[in-house]
C-alpha cells in the first residue's frame, strides 16, 4: 500500500537562516585568517536588530558587525521598505573567550588523552538512499530545489515582486516497495511586495518555480498551495525572530532519518556536532555508492576530550547486502572517525561554511565538499569481503561483493 512523507525548506531570508549564515560567515573569516580558530558564535535577528553572541579564540581580527551587514546585503535585505536592511539594523556583539576547560579537551597534546578529543559529547547521525542521484531522500531534494529557485529567480529572473522570505514543503507518494512515484502536494509561500494580486504570485510561482524543479513528479492529481493565507508582505526578522540553529532538520534530511539533535552553524569542525554529522553522512553515502544497500543511517557517538567514538551503530533498514554488525566493523576498518583525523579527510579547516548555512549541507555535490566525495568505495568492499550476508524476511541475501 502506497504511503506519503513531506520534508520542508526555506530560503536564505527566512530569519532562522539569516542567523545561520551570520554564524557561518564569521566562523569562514576567523579560519581565512587562523586555520585553528575556535569559534561558537550563535546570531539572534529582529526588527532592526541584529544580536551576535558566543565565544571564540582565534589569532585573527573578526569584524563581526561588518561580516553581518554584509551577510544581510547579499541574502537580499538592501531596502529599508523591506522593514529589515543592513545599513539601518543595529548590530550588537558580545563574543568571549573559550572556557579553558573546553580548550584543554579539544588541543592535541594538551587534555588526558594526548590527542585531540570530541569539543562536547553527543551523538551524530548520517544518512544515504538511492532515491536521487546525489543519494538524498527526494522529498528534501526537491523542497531545497524549491527554495533555492525561488531566490534565483528573486534574483536573476526579474520577478520583482519577490522578496528574500519563503518557504516549501513537498509530499511524495512512495509505492508500498518504498520507492518513489510522484509529488501529491507543493506548498509554496513567498514573501511579496505589497502591490502584486495572489493570482500573479500563484501563476508565476507555479511557472517558474515549481514545474521547473518538480516537472517529472507532478501530475492532474498533484495539489498546490502557493501563498496558501494569500498574503506574506511583512517578512524576514520584522515577521519573526530568528535564531542560529533552529532549522537542523532543513540543514540535513527532511525528517526523513533521525538526528542527534546538534546544530552545526557556527561551530567550528572541533566541534562534532558538525564535523562528526559530516564524517557520517559521508561514510552512509559510500555504503549506498558501493550497493550494499539502498538506504544507510550511521550514528556515531562520542564522550568530551575523547578522541575515539564510544559507539559506532549502522541501520540498513533490511536494504543491506552484508549483515550490519558486519558493516559496522567494515566501516571502522577504512574510516578513521576521530576528530583530528575527519578534519583531515574531509578538510575542514578551509573556510566553506556560509555557502552550506541555506539549503542543506547534505547532498550538496554542487559545492564539491569531501563529505559527498566517494574515493573509498573499493576500499570499503575489500573489508566487506569476508562478512556474513544480511537475513532479510527469513532468506540469505548474497553479498554484493
Amino acid at each position: 500500500m502506497s504511503y506519503f512523507f513531506t520534508s520542508e525548506s526555506v530560503t536564505e531570508g527566512h530569519p532562522d537562516k539569516i542567523c545561520d549564515q551570520i554564524s557561518d560567515a564569521i566562523l569562514d573569516d576567523a579560519l581565512r585568517q587562523d586555520p585553528h580558530a575556535h569559534v561558537a558564535c550563535e546570531c539572534l535577528v529582529t526588527t532592526g536588530l541584529v544580536i551576535v553572541a558566543g565565544e571564540m579564540r582565534t589569532k585573527g581580527y573578526i569584524d563581526v558587525a561588518g561580516i553581518a551587514r554584509r551577510t544581510i546585503r547579499d541574502i537580499g535585505y538592501n531596502d529599508a521598505t523591506y522593514g529589515f536592511d543592513h545599513k539601518a539594523c543595529a548590530v550588537v556583539v558580545s563574543v568571549g573567550e573559550q572556557s579553558a576547560d573546553i580548550a584543554v579537551g579539544v588541543d592535541e597534546d594538551a587534555g588526558k588523552q594526548k590527542e585531540q578529543g570530541a569539543g562536547d559529547q553527543g551523538l551524530m547521525f548520517g544518512f544515504a538512499c538511492d532515491e536521487t542521484p546525489e543519494l538524498m531522500p527526494l522529498p528534501i531534494s526537491l523542497a531545497h530545489k524549491l527554495t533555492q529557485k525561488l531566490a534565483d529567480v528573486r534574483k536573476k529572473n526579474g520577478l520583482k515582486f519577490l522578496r528574500p522570505d519563503g518557504k516549501s514543503q513537498v509530499t511524495v507518494q512512495y509505492s508500498d516497495a518504498g520507492k518513489p512515484e510522484r509529488v501529491d502536494c507543493v506548498v509554496l509561500s513567498t514573501q511579496h511586495s505589497e502591490s502584486v494580486s495572489h493570482e500573479e504570485i500563484c501563476r508565476d510561482v507555479l511557472e517558474h518555480v515549481i514545474r521547473p524543479v518538480c516537472g517529472d513528479y507532478l501530475d492532474e492529481k498533484t495539489k498546490y498551495h502557493i501563498n496558501p493565507t494569500g498574503r506574506f508582505v511583512i517578512g524576514g526578522p520584522p515577521g519573526d525572530c530568528g535564531l542560529t540553529g533552529r532549522k537542523i532538520i532543513v540543514d540535513t534530511y527532511g525528517g526523513y532519518s533521525r538526528h542527534g539533535g546538534g546544530a552545526f552553524s557556527g561551530k567550528d569542525p572541533s566541534k562534532v556536532d558538525r564535523s562528526a554529522a559530516y564524517a557520517a553522512r559521508w561514510v552512509a553515502k559510500h555504503v549506498v555508492k558501493a550497493g550494499l544497500a539502498s538506504k544507510c543511517e550511521l550514528q556515531i557517538a562520542y564522550a568530551i576530550g575523547v578522541a575515539a567514538p564510544v559507539s559506532i551503530h549502522v541501520d540498513t533498514f533490511g536494504t543491506g547486502s552484508v549483515d550490519d554488525r558486519s558493516l559496522e566493523k567494515a566501516i571502522a576498518q577504512v574510516f578513521d572517525l576521530r576528530p583530528a583525523s575527519i578534519i583531515r579527510d574531509l578538510d575542514l579547516l578551509k573556510p566553506q561554511f556560509k555557502q552550506l548555512a541555506a539549503y542543506g549541507h547534505m547532498g550538496r555535490e554542487d559545492l564539491n565538499v569531501k563529505w559527498e566525495q566517494c574515493d573509498r568505495v573499493d576500499a570499503l568492499l575489500k573489508a566487506v569481503g569476508g562478512a556474513k550476508p544480511a537475513r532479510k524476511a527469513g532468506m540469505m541475501i548474497a553479498a554484493a561483493v
